[in-house]
């Protein structure tokens, strides 16, 4: 399908990606769209529930589209889930008040991977491309439209444990006990993953995110066996397929793995906050001239994103532009005057002042490069 959407305005962020020049760093902020915004509540308290927001075309499109009343803010990030795909795959999501997303089903046998059904993900999941679609449109070329998904070993852990986890009891059990198990499992999950993404980049959207939310939680022979290997094949499919559409790959707790992950494709990487940016440009700048010698041409560059504590915007809004001119201090720290793009190290927390949001923003913006 062709779709005629406005002239894009705003390219810094896919500058950055590119190492190419930009005026002022890129900025945008996860979970942007969400509940610290009063305007999003109301919006929320009128779909009746999340999902039903979610799958709400017109209030999907508006929740996405309501930071960008307040902020001058350079990429919109599709307003989704990452649970979509096990819900697709029939586990059926619901959300507990005050206890997060949970699944009437659960994966933990060979026998119930293997019954995981295999489904065309725009058609079982048409309502996120819609919203896709919408978004662009409505953006009007404002800035670009990031599509995203979960990584397959996050998927994965919210498919065995049944919901949210802090022990990981069952999923590192699989691991484990029987990681034959595993691997089948995130096998399934990747195929849907990059269904998934492609189906997005199809339907409106101009750069992609997987956030591997739970990868810091193995251990770094596991990351590597079980997460980076998924994430890698992910990148290469949808490279195969949309060379030109930049990759975020995002690991909270993956800052020791920063090395390994210069070699998942991905065009930049996200850091949370325990990560210094100084510390991960040197890293990825000699991974760079690792990549060269490998491929025997030039590498072109892996972009950082991140990564202020998203608690900084808990202090006084002089404090917050304090904070995040120091972080833009490390992450140009070789010279490099590109190649980045400012973040929270995850998504803002829910009791932020959206004052003191709009105080990060500007205090990016107006950092002299």
């Amino acid at each position: 399908m062709t779709h005629n959407f406005p002239m894009l305005k705003n390219d810094r962020i896919l500058r950055a990606m590119r190492f190419e020049p930009v005026d002022v760093t890129p900025v945008w902020m996860m979970r942007q769209a969400g509940r610290y915004l009063p305007e999003y509540k109301k919006t929320r308290a009128q779909a009746g529930d999340f999902l039903s927001l979610c799958k709400n075309t017109d209030l999907a499109t508006e929740v996405t589209i309501q930071p960008f009343r307040r902020f001058e803010l350079d990429a919109a990030i599709l307003f989704s889930d990452i649970l979509t795909i096990p819900d697709a795959l029939g586990l059926g999501l619901y959300f507990e008040a005050g206890e997060g997303p949970k699944f009437h089903k659960t994966v933990r046998s060979m026998a119930e991977v293997e019954a995981l059904p295999t489904v065309a993900m725009a058609d079982a999941l048409d309502y996120v491309m819609k919203a896709v679609t919408s978004i662009r449109h409505a953006l009007a070329g404002r800035a670009p439209l990031f599509g995203f998904s979960g990584s397959p070993w996050t998927l994965a852990t919210y498919m065995i444990e049944g919901g949210s986890s802090k022990e990981y009891r069952y999923a590192k059990a699989m691991l484990y006990g029987e990681p034959e198990t595993l691997h089948a499992l995130l096998a399934k999950i990747t195929d849907a993953v990059i269904d998934y993404l492609l189906a997005q980049i199809a339907a409106g959207a101009q750069l992609v995110q997987i956030f591997d939310s739970w990868g810091g939680a193995l251990a770094h022979r596991q990351f590597v066996e079980f997460s980076h290997h998924y994430n890698t094949k992910i990148v290469a499919a949808i490279k195969a397929t949309y060379p030109e559409v930049p990759v975020v790959l995002f690991t909270k707790g993956g800052g020791l793995w920063l090395d390994t992950q210069c070699h998942s494709g991905a065009d930049a990487l996200g850091l949370d906050w325990t990560m210094p940016l100084d510390r991960a440009r040197s890293i990825v700048f000699e991974q760079q001239k690792a990549l060269t010698k490998l491929h025997q041409k030039l590498h072109t560059g892996i972009a950082l994103q991140g990564n202020l504590d998203p608690a900084t915007l808990f202090a006084s809004p002089e404090h917050i532009r304090q904070q995040a001119h120091l972080m833009l201090q490390d992450a140009y720290s070789l010279g490099d005057k590109t190649g980045y793009i400012a973040n929270l190290g995850h998504g803002i927390n829910q009791w932020v002042n959206p004052d003191h949001a709009k105080a990060f923003i500007d205090a990016v913006h107006e950092y002299k490069l």
